[in-house]
């Protein structure tokens, strides 16, 4: 059994900055793919990006302004975000597997 926990989320105007953690518990280690995804209300759910042995991966619009990080040690997710748009809006999910995280409100007003 997988615990995430996410923290981080709060308001911030367009062009800010934010970094988005997770807190991971249990069965976890370095060998797995950990990643974020999103949700804005009344749209669907939208992979943001995900960090594995292998390197990281992200969504095409993210690139550049999102970087995902992780450290092992602490069990710990990451996500810097930076030049947040409105369109950014959304609760932020932490993923490990199966498990999923309750989630972070990230609001970005104009």
């Amino acid at each position: 059994q997988v615990d995430l926990v996410e923290s981080g989320g709060g308001s911030v105007q367009a062009g800010g900055s934010m970094r988005l953690s997770c807190a991971a518990s249990g069965n976890v280690d370095s060998r797995d793919i950990m990643g974020w995804f999103r949700q804005a209300p009344g749209k669907k759910r939208e992979g943001v990006a995900a960090i594995g042995r292998d390197g990281d991966t992200y969504r095409e619009s993210l690139k550049g302004r999102f970087l995902i990080s992780r450290d092992d040690a602490k069990s710990t997710l990451y996500l810097q975000m930076n030049s947040l748009k409105t369109e950014d809006t959304a609760m932020y999910y932490c993923v490990v597997g199966e498990a999923r995280g309750q989630g972070t409100q990230v609001t970005v007003s104009s």
